[in-house]
Formats: C-alpha cells, sequence, structure tokens
C-alpha cells in the first residue's frame, strides 16, 4: 500500500505508475511487437463452449483491416454504436474504432427501442453495429424501429455479417490520432434517473487499464474471464485494455450463468476475473451445489455495488485467492480507488481501498466544498489524467459535475482515513434526511448484509409527512424464504443506533439493475411509490 499519513481527506496524486502518452492503437502494436503468437482473445459461447481463438498478431490484423473498412465509410470523430454482448467482433471494433478514429458509443444489449434511440439520438450515431438476437431479445428487430426517422444514421450492420463489417468503400486512410482524442462514449449507469453520454479519451482509458491491471498483479501468463459487460468500462476498459497491456489472454464470456463460468475456470484454467456483488453470490451457491478445480486463480475482484464482509470472506475461503474490491465511475475511466493484494482482510472488508496511481482524492463537505477532516462523510471528488472530456452535448452537466479546479464531484459519500482509505457511505442523492438528520444507506446495507438470512439489500428514503423521509428497506433472501422482520430489527438495533432501523420492510424476488449491475434505488422507490410493493407486517 501506499505509506502516507494523512491530516486531513485529503489524498495527493501518488506517482509509482507512470502515465505515458500513448493511444489504444499505440498499445495494440506494442502488443503485437511483444506478444505476437501469445493468445490475445479466446471466444466462450453463450452454451460455455471455447469457440474461435486469435493471436494477438492476429487480432491486431483483423482489426486494422476493420478499421480501414471503418475508415472508408466515416470521418474521424463520427459516433457508431456498438449494440451487442461480449463476443470477439465487440473488441475488434474497439480496437477498429480506436484506429480509425471514429467514436464507439456503447449500449446495452439488454435495451428496447425506446432506450436505443435515445442513445441513438443523443449521440447522433452515424451508424449501428448489432447482432440479430440475444437471450430471447430480437435486436435486429428493435434496432430496426429504433432507427426509424433518424436520418444521421446511415447504416445498421449485424456483426456476424463479415461482409457488411468489413465493407470497403473506395481507398482509405487511417488518420491521426492523439492520446487525448475521445476513443468512447459510454451512457452513465443511471442509478439516479437519466443517463448523460461520457465522453472518455484514449489517455484516460488506456492508463487507467494499466494502472488496475497492475495493481491486480497482471502478467502474460493472466487468462481473465470477462463476463462483465463490454458496453460497459469494465469489460472493454479494465479487462480488455488492461490484458492488452500486459500481453494477457482475454476470454469473451457471451452470458454471465454460474455454472458456465465455474466450469470455464476449471478447464482453462482461469487465472483471474471481476464480477458484482450479484455475479459472486450465485458463482459460489453453485460451486457449493457442484465443486469445481479453482486453484488456478490468483485474483478476484469486485465493485460496482457494496461488496459485504461476508462475501469477501466467502470468496476468500472457496476459491483460496486473492481479492480486491475496486470503486470507480465511467466518468473517471472508471477506477478510483482500489486494495492491494496484500491489504488485511480488515482493510478489504471494510474499505474501498486507495487512490488509484496518479489520482488525487478529497472528500468535501456537501455545504460549503471545503476539505472534510478525517474520518467525516462528505462528498468523494476525483482530480486526475483519467476524467472524461465532457458529457455529450450537456455542457450545464459537465459543468456541475467537473468544477473549474478541476475537481470531478462524484456524488457518491464517503470518508476517509489518515492512511487515504476510503469508505463509501452512499450517494448524495441517496443520503436520507429524517427529522433533520443525516443516515447513509450503505451503513445500514452494511449491517444487514451480516444477518445470515440477507442475500442483498438495498436501503432507499421513502418521502414521509412527519419525518420528511423514512427509512426502507429492500431485501431478497436466502433461498427465497420471507424475512423475519423481527431478526432483521433485532439485527440492526444490535449494530446501530435505534434510529437506523428501518421503519419499512419489503421483500423482493429480485432488484432492478443496471447493466453494469448496480441497484436502482430510484426504481424500488417509485414502484413502492405506486403501490407495486407491500410492505411485511412487523
Amino acid at each position: 500500500m501506499y505509506d502516507v499519513q494523512l491530516t486531513t481527506s485529503y489524498f495527493p496524486a501518488q506517482t509509482d505508475q507512470v502515465i505515458r502518452d500513448i493511444t489504444i492503437g499505440d498499445a495494440l502494436a506494442e502488443a503485437v511487437r511483444d506478444h505476437s503468437d501469445r493468445p490475445a482473445l479466446t471466444e466462450i459461447s453463450i452454451d460455455g463452449a471455447t469457440g474461435r481463438r486469435w493471436t494477438y498478431s492476429e487480432m491486431a490484423a483483423d482489426a486494422e483491416r476493420l478499421a480501414f473498412a471503418l475508415a472508408s465509410r466515416f470521418k474521424k470523430g463520427e459516433r457508431v454504436v456498438v449494440w451487442a454482448p461480449n463476443i470477439p467482433e465487440w473488441a475488434l471494433m474497439e480496437f477498429a474504432c480506436a484506429l480509425s478514429g471514429v467514436i464507439l458509443v456503447t449500449a446495452n444489449p439488454a435495451f428496447q427501442a425506446s432506450e436505443l434511440r435515445y442513445v441513438l439520438d443523443q449521440s447522433q450515431a452515424s451508424a449501428l453495429f448489432l447482432v440479430a438476437e440475444y437471450r430471447g431479445n430480437p435486436m435486429g428487430e428493435i434496432g430496426a424501429e429504433a432507427v426509424k426517422g433518424l436520418d444521421h444514421v446511415s447504416e445498421v450492420v449485424d456483426m456476424y455479417d463479415h461482409d457488411a463489417l468489413y465493407r470497403q468503400v473506395g481507398e482509405s486512410t487511417l488518420p491521426a490520432i492523439t492520446p487525448m482524442d475521445a476513443a468512447m462514449m459510454q451512457y452513465t449507469s443511471g442509478t439516479t434517473g437519466f443517463p448523460k453520454g461520457a465522453v472518455l479519451s484514449h489517455h484516460g482509458l488506456i492508463n487507467n487499464a494499466k494502472h488496475f491491471m497492475n495493481r491486480m498483479e497482471g502478467h502474460s501468463s493472466t487468462k481473465w474471464s470477462n463476463h462483465m459487460p463490454m458496453f460497459h468500462t469494465s469489460g472493454c476498459g479494465m479487462a480488455a485494455l488492461g490484458c492488452l497491456q500486459f500481453g494477457a489472454e482475454l476470454f469473451m464470456v457471451a452470458m454471465f450463468e454460474p455454472n458456465l463460468i465455474l466450469d470455464l475456470i476449471e478447464r482453462e484454467r482461469i487465472t483471474s476475473f471481476v464480477g458484482v456483488p450479484t455475479m459472486l453470490v450465485l458463482m459460489l451457491a453453485a460451486q457449493e451445489r457442484q465443486p469445481r478445480d479453482l486453484s488456478s486463480v490468483e485474483v478476484g475482484c469486485s465493485g460496482g455495488s457494496m461488496v459485504a464482509p461476508e462475501l469477501v470472506r466467502a470468496v476468500t475461503d472457496a476459491v483460496g485467492c486473492k481479492f480486491e474490491t475496486v470503486y470507480g465511475q465511467t466518468e473517471t475511466s472508471p477506477i478510483i480507488t482500489q486494495h492491494w493484494g496484500d491489504d488485511s482482510h480488515e482493510d478489504i472488508c471494510n474499505t474501498a481501498g486507495q487512490a488509484a496511481s496518479q489520482t488525487e482524492i478529497s472528500i468535501r463537505s456537501t455545504a460549503d466544498n471545503s476539505v472534510m477532516p478525517l474520518d467525516e462523510i462528505g462528498e468523494i471528488s476525483v482530480r486526475a489524467y483519467s476524467l472524461m472530456i465532457e458529457y455529450y452535448r450537456n455542457e450545464e452537466a459537465t459543468a456541475k459535475t467537473i468544477d473549474s479546479e478541476g475537481w470531478l464531484h462524484t456524488g457518491d459519500l464517503g470518508s476517509m482515513d489518515e492512511r487515504g482509505f476510503v469508505r463509501i457511505t452512499g450517494r448524495v442523492k441517496e443520503m436520507i434526511i429524517r427529522g433533520g438528520e443525516n443516515f447513509f444507506p450503505a451503513e445500514i446495507e452494511n449491517v444487514l448484509l451480516e444477518h445470515p438470512t440477507v442475500s442483498e439489500v438495498a436501503v432507499v428514503g421513502l418521502p414521509d409527512p412527519k419525518w420528511g423521509e423514512i427509512i426502507s428497506c429492500f431485501v431478497t433472501t436466502k433461498g427465497d424464504h420471507p424475512p423475519v422482520v423481527s431478526d432483521l430489527k433485532a439485527h440492526c438495533r444490535a449494530n446501530l443506533a435505534p434510529q437506523k432501523t428501518p421503519a419499512v420492510w419489503v421483500h423482493v424476488k429480485e432488484f432492478p439493475l443496471t447493466g453494469s449491475g448496480k441497484i436502482q434505488k430510484f426504481a424500488l422507490r417509485d414502484a413502492f411509490m405506486a403501490g407495486e410493493f407491500k410492505a411485511l407486517e412487523a
């Protein structure tokens, strides 16, 4: 870990890792130079079978051929939407767009027509690259519906139709690309409302991925199971660009299914992976029912939502690997904090780690923006090379998020200790104000996740005429048995101040999730207010 002794909640940028002035295309060329014949990309189909494989030289050749095809059809700076699950063509498009100067706009393959149309329209995309169908979602039909009336969309391409994908229109040359050029546009998860298009640079993405993979102890023999979605920075950034810079092998997993992933780990001797807590819970349950040999795993990682101490212990006990958690945002390309492989179990369970390399973090007062004293809660703010360029076509939101001194205000609440370890306590907009007193959902959630019957939990503020807001708890349970409210209340009272005990309890079958696996608390609140949930009797 970084050896610091702070006096306020400000962590200065550490310079242990260099910031490289390169593009994604430069990194691809370096990988071919250093790892030409090593395995680079492997396809894992929706049924778990191992499919096509590419070496680094083969992958770069296909990406370059696709880049020339794109350059013949689109100008540098034009935007194209990639709407597909984790298939090898996704990675080839990522590298080809980077080489041709075309900005790749990501979209969740679960989208329906109105959601996809929003992304196409807001990004003013010139093309839509998709697959015909995924998990029963008729994407070809939906795509055709979504582009109706959007004159700026010049073509819709099935990514499995290689004649169309690699179509060359006359001669073309690849433009000059600089590290500060835009590489991607990713739409924020929308846990608190409508998504915004964060424009990310080559510079931010490539360096952040390198720093992440370095702390994950990546090496040229790393075998990475990428079951995080490519439409999110965890897949196309941390995994794909991280593996690229270490000469590692990226297994492109078409669909997350716990038994499929466990079989893959055993069969291919996977060494590393990232999974949101929901994925890890399902994998542990499947492993308990049918044990596999997971001894190849060197390090696992999680983030995206609250990672319960019990879950950390369960993963390390079941797999016998190192375990890290990360905290980040799309707007920061994405990693802000990360653990180290030798961090104590207490730190891994109770904090989000220390700042990523070359990243400043401060905890600031939500009242006057001043830096908070140590161990006091405020808004987490970040200043780094990895910050987004802007929210596309949204100057007002950009100015609200990145201030005049270059600090990005995350909207997340947290605290920092004297060593620079950060604790996440919730969202600014999720902070519950009950009778003038502030309550932080993550604190209550972390306690409830330690209860033996609780699987996942979301604490949400509900409007109340007397208190302004009251604390509610939405919970899924192990075995899907209805929770015993009196037991959960007693557990809260034994571990928290009485006023932090939720007043409303709701048993849910499953949570509404964003594409990156975060619980959409605003959707829970709206559904409850609309009468779609019934509170449990105490």
